[in-house]
């Protein structure tokens, strides 16, 4: 049986619909409401226009926005890298072996432990306001354990990403081309089923640019749709290559050349940035403000993984990103929704209006801009997800 609710009396609500409100990105509607019928968005406007409904939700003058849409993560993981992350703020050195300690914890843990790991991690992000989430594989990096990854993930979430080509399985260090011959092979055969994205590690000391492009073209005849890491650590083939082949996100894009912001700004492709992990590693923040006046559509995600951004904080990577990153307030929250969204090809979430799923995010706050202007402040007071408060 259908239920309708309206949340009302919100001071300010972000809709993402530019044909609303003060006619920004954001769609800004003041003294809102929001209406809800099962898990859609039925109706958005003026509180005093908003028509009758089964229920009732006082938003008492705060702030409701959509639901955080977390493009780019990697929870599927065993144990943690408190060590090496210690060292690393410590100024020591620290010889392990990064990625290839978290397989071999990855490797010798049960479906059962992965399972628990994600749903903890899942949990923590939603209440933080994050309703959708992205996941990958890349820590069992054989048949098996990418394979039994990415069915406990399908089990909790949608956004499937193959990440087989993580780095070269430690056993196939020194035949890297054996291993880019298992992942497009045995690897993926056994993996598409369970996925929609495949994903690639475009990097020196990872896939080089033919690699990938063997990688996502063989997942493409797959039915799986590439996104891809690229220009992280340094510049490189791969938001060329993303562009070349129409993945939807290119992700960190740190090192960046004028050819290359051109190439984003003129394409589908959505430009990922991931805060988190530049201040895990204190590396080079990406230019967001550079990409934004050239055009290109960005997107914020958190990367929480436990080597390089252990987070699940969408606030705290909005918090980042305008103060490090370039980024007004408002090009922050857009691009911790919609712009997520749109990383993930998705016109249902990451917006309220009409039709879109219910997942609203109701801040403790009278305005988004407290996410930036409140760094670290527990600001989520309630998050609707499908049209169900789960916070």
């Amino acid at each position: 049986m259908s239920s309708s609710t309206v949340i009302t009396n919100i001071a300010a609500l972000v809709t993402n619909d530019p044909s609303l409100g003060d006619h920004s990105p954001l769609g800004l509607v003041r003294d809102a409401a929001v209406v809800i019928e099962d898990e859609r968005v039925a109706w958005t406007g003026e509180s005093s226009k908003a028509p009758a409904t089964d229920n009732r939700v006082d938003a008492e003058g705060r702030a409701v926005l959509p639901g955080f849409v977390d493009s780019h993560s990697h929870l599927l993981f065993a144990g943690d890298r408190t060590e090496e992350f210690n060292a690393r703020m410590s100024g020591r050195p620290y010889s392990a072996g990064g990625i290839r300690t978290t397989v071999a914890a990855t490797r010798a843990a049960s479906d059962a432990e992965l399972e628990a790991g994600l749903t903890r991690y899942l949990a923590e992000a939603l209440r933080q306001g994050t309703t959708t989430f992205e996941t990958k594989s890349g820590y069992g990096l054989t048949t098996a354990d990418e394979s039994r990854a990415l069915r406990v993930a399908a089990r909790h979430t949608d956004e499937v990403t193959f990440l087989g080509a993580h780095i070269v399985a430690p056993e196939l260090a020194d035949d890297p081309a054996a291993y880019v011959d298992l992942v497009t092979g045995e690897m993926l055969d056994a993996c598409a089923p369970h996925a929609r994205w495949i994903d690639v590690f475009c990097e020196q000391g990872a896939f080089d640019g033919d690699q990938a492009r063997a990688i996502l073209t063989a997942g493409r005849t797959r039915g799986l749709h590439p996104r891809i890491h690229a220009n992280q650590l340094s510049y490189g083939p791969g938001v060329q290559l993303a562009v070349e082949l129409d993945a939807a996100s290119a992700d960190h894009c740190t090192h960046l050349t004028d050819a290359d912001v051109d190439a984003l700004a003129n394409s589908r492709t959505v430009a990922t940035l991931l805060p988190g992990a530049e201040f895990s590693t204190r590396a080079q923040w990406p230019d967001a403000r550079r990409l934004i006046d050239a055009g290109a559509t960005v997107a914020l995600s958190t990367d929480c993984n436990p080597g390089s951004s252990f987070t699940s904080s969408v606030p705290f990577c909005v918090a980042l990103a305008v103060r490090d990153m370039g980024m007004t307030p408002d090009e922050a929250v857009w691009s911790a929704t919609a712009g997520g969204a749109a990383a993930l090809r998705r016109e249902d979430v990451g917006r309220l209006v009409p039709g879109a799923y219910a997942d609203l995010t109701l801040l403790d706050a009278p305005s988004h801009v407290h996410l930036a202007y409140r760094p670290g402040v527990p600001l989520v007071a309630g998050v609707w997800r499908r049209g169900v408060r789960k916070v």
